[in-house]
């Protein structure tokens, strides 16, 4: 550095050629090393569902539209639990916290768009002394502002940046697939234990009607009708029903304390009243394949990841071109404190750096490998996560298909349980059959009742599994509607 008040050689030169050299760099840094982003492509998209040809579709539903997927099931006490999980599930709340942290790494790397400025004052004293024994003390008082711009001309920075705003994204359909993991459990959960709810219903009706058979029987006992063996046994299917009843309990009861931490709330403290299900399975609407691409969000996280892993191949590749930075300094600096901030105590230095690597043992070409690499993973990573979605898809479809014929078909055969119950029954007090006839009657009704609440039970869970294999009401405009996402792309990426 030198002093303000030095005379310089060709003060003008130096400027006028930085004056030309900045242009020339920000013209060169609109050029960015590394391949372009292109979508990979996924394995043959087909052209229809192959479970569609059996299949009934509905027609759009606002509901679904809206991204309330859930008032379809038409019950309010459902509604109102989804809607506590984007207030009090801890789950959201950790990739909530992550996609806040994606943002923050976002600003970081828009960061290196803009010089480094730094401060610094010191103030030295230093002591010598001369060959004759004499001892001198000097002072030296120093302010300067340091500013350093590290110009893009290969665009490394617009590379990192590129990468930082596609791993934000994918953060942000994390967060959006994780909503909807947690409302399609919570959906399962819910409607499960309303069907225990129905099956609870069941066995306590079950229970009434065996007290009235074993109360029957001991009155057939009673007149010399019936054998002490059919007393016993009327006791033992009572019994038997009785502990069918209380066994019910443990599941329901495991599935509140489930839905309780999909809300957020202490299972000790929280109870959903008991009620049987009266919900149906809905129509859901089936899009094409291809709109899978864009309705999934762990489809949209898979898709930005490879997104960023190829940004980061032009970072890498970035280390290869040598590096060009302007620097410029400027402050005071004197000899004692009263001089510190003086005119003539003036200093300044201005001018580009350039540097290159010459040899690092292979270290770039590595890096540029791994990189490579990481993109090929998340690439065949985005391809898998489509065809996994193609088959949840289908499995949902065959589900809800076969579970409807064989629900059709178990209505049919519990109808002609119940008639012959009461045929049985009939005739048991007639005293043409023996009681025997009864309980078996009564246990095969009791089984096709429960097979066809298991049915039931089973068709409610495929349709909430394929709605969320649809994506529920999501799609990729989402990541966009974010506000913290919209501030981001306010910024105007320096040319």
């Amino acid at each position: 550095m030198k002093p303000d008040n030095m005379p310089h050689k060709n003060q003008s030169a130096g400027p006028m050629k930085l004056m030309l050299t900045v242009p020339l760099a920000l013209l060169l840094g609109a050029c960015s090393v590394g391949p372009d982003y292109v979508r990979p492509e996924a394995a043959a998209v087909p052209v229809a569902f192959k479970e569609m040809q059996d299949w009934k579709p509905a027609q759009p539903s606002e509901l679904v539209q809206n991204g309330k997927w859930w008032e379809m099931f038409g019950d309010p006490q459902l509604n109102a639990l989804v809607e506590q999980i984007d207030v009090s599930n801890q789950n959201l709340a950790q990739y909530e916290a992550k996609f806040r942290q994606a943002l923050a790494l976002v600003q970081g790397a828009r960061a290196d768009y803009s010089p480094t400025l730094t401060a610094g004052a010191s103030h030295t004293r230093s002591g010598s002394i001369t060959a004759a024994g004499k001892s001198s003390v000097k002072d030296a008082y120093a302010f300067t502002l340091n500013a350093d711009w590290e110009i893009d001309v290969w665009g490394r920075v617009r590379r990192n940046v590129e990468s930082n705003e596609a791993s934000a994204q994918a953060s942000a359909a994390d967060l959006a697939a994780t909503r909807l993991s947690a409302q399609a459990q919570l959906a399962q959960n819910y409607l499960q234990l309303r069907v225990l709810d129905s099956q609870q219903q069941l066995l306590d009706d079950t229970v009434t009607a065996y007290q009235r058979s074993y109360q029957l029987t001991q009155n057939q006992y009673a007149v010399g009708v019936a054998a002490k063996a059919d007393v016993i046994q009327a006791q033992t299917q009572l019994k038997t029903a009785q502990a069918s009843a209380l066994d019910n309990g443990v599941q329901r009861a495991q599935l509140e304390h489930a839905v309780a931490l999909l809300v957020g709330q202490p299972a000790s403290t929280f109870s959903i009243a008991r009620s049987p299900l009266t919900a149906t399975a809905p129509p859901i609407p089936v899009a094409l394949p291809s709109m899978l691409l864009e309705r999934r969000p762990d489809i949209a996280a898979a898709e930005r990841r490879a997104a960023a892993a190829n940004a980061q191949i032009g970072v890498a590749k970035s280390a290869y071109y040598p590096t060009l930075s302007l620097t410029a300094s400027g402050g005071y600096q004197a000899a004692n404190f009263a001089n510190w901030f003086n005119l003539p105590g003036r200093i300044w230095s201005l001018g580009p750096q350039l540097g290159q690597i010459i040899f690092d043992g292979g270290a770039g070409r590595a890096l540029t490998a791994q990189a490579v690499a990481s993109y090929d993973a998340t690439a065949a990573a985005y391809k898998q996560t489509v065809l996994t979605a193609f088959q949840e898809v289908e499995d949902n479809l065959a589900a809800l298909r076969i579970l409807e014929q064989e629900a059709q078909v178990q209505g049919e055969a519990l109808e002609s349980a119940r008639l012959a119950v009461t045929l049985v029954l009939n005739q048991y007090k007639a005293g043409t059959v023996s009681y025997v006839n009864v309980i078996t009657a009564q246990a095969t009704a009791l089984t096709s009742e429960r097979t066809a609440l298991s049915i039931l039970n089973q068709r409610m869970a495929a349709s909430v599994l394929l709605t969320k294999a649809l994506g529920g009401g999501w799609t990729d405009q989402n990541i966009a509607d974010l506000h913290a996402l919209a501030q981001m792309k306010q910024q105007v990426v320096p040319k």
